[in-house]
């Protein structure tokens, strides 16, 4: 070696120290592309009414934001010399610091009262668009650097998507165990600017050794014909467009997938960090297992596994019978998860060389987003209930090798048809068939019974990818078209969610329905099927429940010559409240979605139109708009608002009950009905109450049982300033102390759901 050589191998870097620079640059990366996410969510809720839909955009956002950056990457590596991509993205990353720390801007405090879908679009792209985007484009440029950089491991840097995936992964996961609970989202969000400037550097580092030593490095390595990682690296080939829409195909389905199972998921328990993160976790967690070049788990162990999984899945969702959450969540979980396997792993198999890694990743990204977009947007504004989540389940059929095969015969093909027509004609035929023999399936529905047919049909087409497919297509037909759990009743879908108004089985009452939860009901004939006028409230609002017990004492406690008092009701529901009123009295309604406030003055419910038929009702936010009432205004403020089975955790945080004891007369009362199955949120309030200067308060239960519409047990709180007032409610019936364990208090920096899941958990064995 001449001398020159020698000096000039010196002074470049060593192979070790640009692995170890690159491995540390994508990692970082990763968990501040990631921990954003939930982290400005979590800050949006307080606006946005704490909905499924907050993070169901959030996440089109993000996929949006994904692919803008993947595009950018794709140009500056196409267009630009190496030489000057660091620079143009140095530039860009010093120039996303204007957005920074991280926070809502200026002038974005209050949402329109229609639905806010383009709206929270436009406060991510304002609020963190250019630092997401940013952040988003370094998996694949750095890839890209790193395969220029002559490094012995450069022809194949797929492996470098591990580091991404593990960053990515250890920053969801934390987020709603250590660093929302520890640090909050304040805090967070200026711990996150200082990872940025971190990242900065880091990516000045990379580039400086790209620049300096890939000449040196790829004189001095051998050129192998396999990747360093021990993945055979794909041949080099100009992409196809039958290879782009493969990967967009790909990539779009477990995308979606991913926004429509936790809506799903979220839907009865709560729109939190850690309902949020685990099924992005666990999607993440699909490329680590799968996008190498053996996979953790075998073709062999996984095809079989996903096709229970999945089949076991549409038989739950075929059902008329409501499982409980858990079960639901489970089953749901290994469909999902098995899904996105099958769909990465088909994916990674479709992969091209290194030379086409940042055309990949944009077309995969693109797909992403189209699932984003299918699953948050599209179909909440097509579909009048959430027929997205068994739909996308379905396809994750046609993402098995040789679904879609296109060397299929035309014997397949026929198969193919057969197999849907079948389904078809059972469709139509099955449900009068039925009625006409009595048939009663057990009382699972004649989707179920459709369903199961098919799932048998699944497991005898062991060996036929395509024709498992077509029954899978089949079963989602039934889900939909039938009665089932994802289709019952007259329905009517917003931003907000899922609304039913349903007849009960015994004909006697009109029923509403949010999600699973039951938001009121009015009995409209009697046991002998005759129309009656009946505007006395039911289900939890029965003239002997907590909730009226609370009204009655609220106006007992009226000052002598003071008048009727004045009434804020957060929650309309049915309007069965309403009826509580007397005359002269004002009762002001707070709702956040115009859905209710349509239905609950339709001719389904008579409530306000029997007892309030000119309504006070102001469309918004509670946060929001008590926040314009004055202080001191109100005798009673009832918070009663419900997201299918779960309260808007922002309506029980320090600074939400501040507000409401802000805004409730001296001697004023407030109520929380916490009616949950799944949250002991007894225990958060027992936490969070005490955190607010002067209040107290006490819990009351009737634990009727849910067998009548016309009453049901319901739990609430009651809190005032007047220790005297409270106390009162010590002597009724169920009246008790606040029975909680040693649970963190609730604020809008930081929510602790799991504490309560798990409490609640252990109270029912």
């Amino acid at each position: 070696m001449g001398e020159a050589e020698k000096s000039e191998g010196a002074g470049a870097p060593s192979p070790a120290a640009v692995l170890s620079v690159f491995t540390a640059t994508t990692f970082l990366s990763a968990v501040l592309l990631f921990s954003v996410q939930p982290l400005f969510a979590k800050m949006v809720l307080p606006s946005l009414g704490g909905a499924p839909s907050v993070w169901a955009v959030a996440l089109l956002f993000f996929q949006g934001a994904l692919l803008t950056g993947y595009c950018y990457a794709h140009l500056l590596i196409a267009r630009l010399p190496l030489e000057r991509t660091g620079a143009v993205h140095l530039g860009l990353s010093l120039l996303a610091f204007a957005s920074l720390p991280i926070a809502i801007p200026p002038g974005w405090g209050e949402p329109p009262t229609s639905e806010p879908y383009l709206w929270q679009l436009g406060l991510f792209t304002a609020a963190i668009g250019l630092p997401f985007v940013a952040v988003a484009a370094n998996a694949p440029l750095l890839q890209a650097w790193f395969a220029r950089s002559g490094h012995p491991h450069g022809q194949d840097p797929y492996f470098l998507y591990a580091a991404s995936n593990v960053g990515s992964l250890l920053a969801l996961l934390s987020f709603p165990f250590v660093l929302e609970p520890v640090f909050g989202v304040s805090s967070l969000s200026r711990l996150w600017t200082w990872g940025f400037v971190l990242l900065v550097a880091l990516l000045g580092v990379c580039f400086f050794l790209v620049w300096k030593g890939r000449s040196t490095l790829g004189a001095a390595a051998p050129a192998p014909d396999k990747a360093g990682n021990g993945a055979r690296a794909p041949a080099p080939r100009a992409p196809q467009w039958t290879d782009r829409l493969t990967w967009v195909g790909l990539a779009l389905v477990p995308a979606g997938l991913l926004t429509a199972f936790t809506t799903h998921i979220a839907t009865d328990v709560a729109s939190a960090p850690l309902i949020w993160v685990v099924p992005l976790a666990l999607y993440l967690l699909t490329f680590v297992i799968v996008f190498r070049e053996k996979p953790l788990i075998p073709a062999r162990y996984l095809l079989p596994l996903h096709l229970a999984a999945v089949t076991l899945a549409l038989l739950q969702l075929s059902q008329t019978r409501q499982d409980t959450w858990y079960l639901m969540s489970a089953i749901g979980t290994l469909a999902f998860l098995t899904s996105g396997l099958v769909a990465h792993r088909t994916l990674y198999e479709a992969r091209p060389s290194a030379a086409g890694l940042t055309e990949f990743y944009l077309w995969m990204s693109f797909g992403g987003a189209l699932g984003g977009l299918f699953a948050a947007l599209v179909a909440p504004k097509t579909f009048p209930e959430v027929y997205e989540y068994p739909l996308l389940l379905t396809l994750t059929m046609a993402c098995r090798p040789g679904a879609l095969g296109s060397d299929e015969g035309s014997g397949e093909r026929r198969w193919f048809a057969l197999i849907i027509a079948a389904g078809l004609v059972l469709i139509v035929a099955l449900p009068v068939v039925g009625a006409y023999l009595g048939l009663g399936y057990g009382g699972w529905g004649v989707a179920a019974a459709i369903c199961a047919t098919f799932a048998i049909a699944i497991a005898l087409f062991w060996s036929c990818p395509s024709r498992q497919l077509a029954a899978a297509l089949s079963m989602c037909m039934a889900i939909i078209f039938l009665d089932s759990n994802v289709h019952r009743g007259a329905s009517e879908r917003s931003y907000f969610g899922v609304y039913r108004v349903l007849v009960s089985d015994d004909n006697q009452f009109h029923v509403l329905k949010h999600g699973t939860t039951l938001h009121g009901a009015q009995r409209v004939r009697d046991a002998d099927g005759k129309e009656v006028v009946d505007f006395a409230p039911k289900t939890y609002y029965h003239p002997k429940s907590p909730m009226a017990q609370a009204v009655a004492v609220a106006r007992a406690n009226l000052p002598e010559g003071s008048g009727p008092g004045r009434f804020g009701i957060v929650g309309l529901g049915a309007g069965s409240l309403a009826c509580l009123s007397k005359k002269g009295e004002s009762w002001r309604f707070f709702e956040i979605d115009p859905v209710v406030l349509s239905i609950a003055r339709s001719d389904k419910f008579t409530y306000l139109s029997n007892c309030q038929p000119e309504t006070d009702a102001v469309i918004g936010d509670a946060r929001l708009t008590l926040g314009k009432e004055k202080d001191a205004s109100f005798d009673l403020l009832l918070i009663d608002a419900f997201s299918s089975d779960a309260v808007p955790m922002h309506l029980l945080t320090v600074e939400s009950l501040s507000l409401y004891a802000a805004k409730l007369k001296p001697g004023g009362l407030g109520v929380l009905h916490i009616s949950n199955r799944y949250l002991d949120l007894e225990a958060v309030l027992a936490a969070t109450i005490p955190k607010v200067e002067g209040l107290k308060a006490f819990a009351v239960e009737d634990p009727r049982p849910d067998v009548s519409y016309d009453a049901i047990g319901s739990t609430i709180v009651v809190f005032s300033r007047d220790l005297e007032l409270v106390h009162r409610f010590l002597t009724m019936r169920g009246g008790r102390t606040l029975n909680g364990e040693n649970l963190r208090a609730w604020t809008d920096d930081a929510s602790d759901v799991l504490g309560p899941i798990l409490s609640r958990w252990k109270k029912r064995r």
